[in-house]
């Protein structure tokens, strides 16, 4: 499975990006897919999961709660990540992971893609 993430951009804060990641050559309906941000100088963070099912099965960190959704169509190969009320702290690269189990676990994470550059100026 390759994934290969794109949206990122240079935006001011309180303002709003979405993120996408299109999948190819594997099943891509089945995958649990995840978004993750690393800032300059950090650990990777985790970001969202979301379900092969989508809908409410969806998993957002506490970081980002209320300001970003994670959804997927899977007729397009592509989870989306929308980010609203931006942040300067939400500065980071931003990538895609995939995995087969139906987990929204953090981990395990067998895919992943290169990332997006997402800037929030003050």
């Amino acid at each position: 499975v390759q994934l290969q993430a794109s949206g990122g951009g240079l935006v001011q804060a309180g303002g709003s990006l979405r993120l996408s990641c299109t999948a190819s050559g594997g099943t891509f309906s089945r995958l649990t897919l995840g978004w993750f941000r690393q800032a300059p100088g950090k650990e990777r963070e985790f970001v969202a999961a979301i379900k092969w099912s989508g809908g409410r099965n969806t998993f957002v960190a506490d970081s980002v709660e209320g300001r970003f959704t994670i959804s997927r169509e899977n007729a397009k190969n592509t989870v989306y990540l929308q980010m609203n009320s931006l942040k300067p702290e939400d500065t980071a690269v931003y990538s895609c992971a995939a995995k087969r189990a139906s987990s929204l676990s953090p981990f395990g994470n067998e895919y992943w893609g290169q990332g997006t550059l997402v800037t929030v100026s003050s």
